[in-house]
């Protein structure tokens, strides 16, 4: 099976680089001599991602926008990044990631497996959007339909963000130009499943505003593995003059994902539903000078994650937790550009998390936690300068550090170095950044109402760190394609975990190491207007070898194409190594042993533009498929996840 599996990878990419030489393969005299920039000629978006981008700190970060969103039919996070490189993911449900157990999460390069406690972080905004409690993302609440893009930072960026080793950041959308816009989508299909979107947006002068919302609802592919999505966001912005703006946005959602249960196990054992909402606020008061630009930012943030009807070890009687959390604080950024080539970015963040629980049996029991709050300032400086032209040779060396001071742990400081350098088309960029993550709520829950015997051993802990290097190189062939290749090497240490007893008690200590290295690399073409393909390879060597849903080989494909006017055709591809599979323990040696096989997708949407209007009104009929192999594959073992499927729908732009 694998080996068919490999196959069919290899015949796919190779059909898509086909389609792509037949573009190359044109009369040379239809080309003109001078391109114009890529950003002017394109009729379709890039598949897949938009692109790589690495700041002038060496600093790279990967971005998927609304058009990749819409190309791929994407009805969540999940389905948004589960093709880009270095990230996979895991699900139980077509709509709904079950937050329990192994439901529903994401992964950079191997990170991101540790529950409770993560690597990763997920921002809306760039306000903390996850469960404070156990301290991990629930990918239900990051909603990608306020989305005008999403923004994946693969390591450690101090000047960035903190208290995290990669990030996923949902950027809102807004209306930039004067004027109105409008649009609907609703489509339906396989497994009972509707999904309808509206949103509207406006600017008139010196104000801007945008609102919409989404409902997602599915039966499932399986019995118990239903689920629905409901949300709604706003943003308001005001020039109040040529140099400051202020803006707010705002974000609700309420969901809920059953656990469909292993396949054939008994229905007792199953874990039931896990419920999921939020309401986010973001005020921001922004400024743009010729020597400065920069943001002040406060932010509230309170949800629920309600696990619910859990089985326990008494027949008939199941189990209610209901999770509060709130995240709420300033975050204040300003950039400095006081002589020819030099940035000076200063800024600093001040982060406030608190959560508890209400802990529920059926039989009348109840075990509630009071909570807790942590509070983390942390000041951060870096400078650069571009030594050259952009249009000829240049280099741009970078220094910066992060401080941390935490109301509960040590402090910590977390430091970068990184070098830019390039001749016109062709740019090379190598760093160095440490990554600084503080143990959550959830070392003192486990502590105080699950494992009590840990006692207070949790105030002894430190911040787990990891030591990031990175060499990349990038060569543009003109409008025609662009190439990204990165080596990384993730060192890291003081990763929390309990050592159980004997000798009694068990304790809380930072004891195990890890270290992830690999190459990551990407090409886009272009050969025509109409036509982009898009292919990434990811190869990761872990240590230890069973570390977590990271994969040996992950490799993806895309192909965009216009045709006959009015035509679309896009096709994705992915083939992902087995791998092990499960949550990273938090306990000492513990081994995982869980595995899945690898496998081979096909997805593709085919639409048909019937109506084109002035001012780039249009309305479109589109059939979306996923799984066009039909290929057997899941995500955990007994988790079947669902074989072909498809989705009819209409959107409108007005």
């Amino acid at each position: 099976m694998i080996s068919n599996i490999r196959f069919s990878g290899i015949i796919a990419v190779w059909i898509l680089l086909g389609l792509c030489s037949t573009g190359f393969a044109q009369d040379s005299s239809d080309v003109p001599e001078t391109r114009k920039p890529m950003e002017e000629i394109l009729v379709v978006a890039s598949p897949i991602i938009e692109g790589n981008e690495v700041d002038r700190y060496a600093g790279e970060k990967t971005v998927v926008t609304e058009d990749q969103i819409k190309d791929m039919n994407a009805q969540n996070i999940a389905s948004a990044l589960r093709m880009s490189p270095g990230v996979n993911i895991t699900r139980y449900n077509t709509v709904g990631s079950f937050g329990g157990a192994n439901g529903g999460a994401v992964f950079i390069r191997g990170m991101g497996s540790s529950r409770p406690g993560a690597e990763i972080k997920t921002l809306m905004d760039g306000v903390p959007m996850y469960m404070s409690v156990w301290n991990h993302p629930l990918l239900d609440m990051m909603s990608i339909d306020p989305a005008q893009s999403v923004e994946v930072y693969k390591s450690p960026q101090p000047d960035v963000f903190g208290n995290a080793f990669s990030v996923i950041n949902i950027i809102p959308r807004k209306k930039d130009n004067d004027g109105y816009v409008s649009k609907l989508d609703v489509s339906g299909g396989s497994f009972d499943t509707f999904i309808t979107k509206a949103e509207h947006g406006g600017k008139q002068g010196d104000v801007d505003y945008y609102v919409g919302g989404g409902l997602q609802t599915s039966q499932g592919h399986r019995e118990n593995a239903d689920g629905a999505l409901k949300d709604f966001y706003g943003r308001l912005g005001y020039h109040l003059s040529d140099h400051w703006s202020t803006s707010l946005f705002t974000f609700a959602c309420d969901n809920y994902a059953d656990d469909p249960g292993k396949e054939g196990a008994a229905l007792s054992t199953r874990l039931g539903r896990y419920e999921t909402k939020a309401w986010l606020t973001s005020f921001k008061l922004e400024n743009r000078f010729s020597v400065a630009d920069g943001y002040l930012q406060a932010y509230n943030n309170n949800g629920k994650g309600n696990f619910l009807n859990q089985p326990t070890s008494k027949t008939g009687v199941l189990e209610n937790q209901y999770n509060d959390f709130t995240f709420y604080g300033i975050k204040a950024k300003e950039s400095f550009r006081l002589w020819n080539g030099g940035e000076i970015i200063s800024g600093a963040d001040w982060d406030t998390t608190r959560g508890r629980y209400d802990d529920d049996l059926t039989s009348g029991v109840q075990n509630n936690w009071d909570g807790h709050e942590f509070r983390i300032l942390s000041p951060y400086m870096a400078i650069s300068q571009l030594i050259g032209r952009k249009d000829g040779f240049y280099i741009t060396p970078s220094a910066g550090a992060r401080y941390y001071d935490n109301s509960d742990f040590e402090s910590e400081w977390a430091p970068h170095a990184g070098l830019v350098m390039g001749y016109r088309s062709t740019e090379l960029h190598t760093g160095y950044s440490r990554g600084v993550i503080y143990p959550g709520l959830d070392v003192v829950v486990l502590s105080e109402k699950v494992t009590p015997a840990l006692r207070q051993s949790w105030r002894s802990l430190k911040a787990e760190k990891v030591d990031h290097f990175e060499v990349g190189a990038r060569h543009r062939f003109s409008s025609l394609a662009v190439i990204d290749i990165t080596w990384f090497h993730d060192d890291g240490k003081d990763r929390y975990v309990i050592i159980p007893a004997p000798p009694y008690p068990p304790t809380f200590a930072n004891i195990e190491t890890y270290r992830i290295q690999g190459l990551e690399s990407t090409l886009t073409l272009y050969p025509t207007d109409n036509l982009s393909v898009f292919t990434g390879i990811t190869h990761l060597d872990p240590n230890p070898s069973d570390l977590p849903y990271a994969p040996k080989t992950t490799a993806s494909a895309g192909m965009n194409l216009r045709f006959l006017e009015a035509f679309g055709l896009n096709l994705d591809c992915q083939y992902v190594d087995g791998m092990y599979v499960d949550s990273q323990a938090r306990r000492s040696n513990a081994v995982n042993s869980i595995s899945i096989d690898s496998y081979f997708l096909v997805n593709g949407k085919l639409s048909y533009r019937f109506w084109t209007g002035d001012s780039g009104h249009n309305a479109e009929v589109y059939l979306a498929g996923e799984n066009l192999t039909n290929t057997s594959y899941e995500y955990y073992p007994g988790y079947p996840m669902p074989g072909i499927s498809a989705m009819l729908g209409m959107n409108f732009t007005l």
